[in-house]
């Protein structure tokens, strides 16, 4: 099941997709945040351009894994994306995937600060891998 994961921040929404068997998860690019509508429109074009069967969106959960600031807005993303999709839209935990998508950039000789892009895209692949490893390990 190919499945499309987001890690919504507040100027990019960082975009990764699995392949058809939910297997393994490939960044794709971002989305610069232009407003709720469009944001969502955005989402849901590369939803249909990669037959995504379903989401999954990354959920900032504090370190003692408490609902903050920023997860509250990504909660009321989450509100608005479900009310324009029949498809599922699960959340999963993106604690830490940031700092690992900005170290996995520096090891390949990338500077994150200037591909921050990159490092959100990256992160949702991180993000989207645990997620597929945990379905898989059931």
């Amino acid at each position: 099941m190919r499945l499309l994961c987001l890690d919504v921040g507040e100027r990019r929404i960082g975009l990764a997709v699995s392949d058809p068997s939910g297997l393994i998860a490939t960044p794709l690019g971002f989305i610069e945040r232009r407003g709720l509508e469009r944001d969502i429109a955005g989402v849901l074009e590369h939803a249909r351009e990669w037959q995504a069967e379903g989401m999954v969106v990354g959920l900032p959960l504090s370190l003692n894994g408490k609902v903050g600031p920023q997860a509250r807005k990504v909660r009321a993303f989450l509100k608005a994306l479900r009310g324009k999709t029949e498809l599922t839209v699960d959340t999963a935990d993106e604690r830490f995937s940031t700092a690992e998508a900005e170290r996995l950039l520096r090891q390949a000789g990338r500077q994150p600060s200037r591909n921050k892009g990159e490092v959100d895209a990256t992160a949702a692949a991180i993000i989207l891998q645990e997620y597929l490893n945990q379905s898989i390990v059931g």
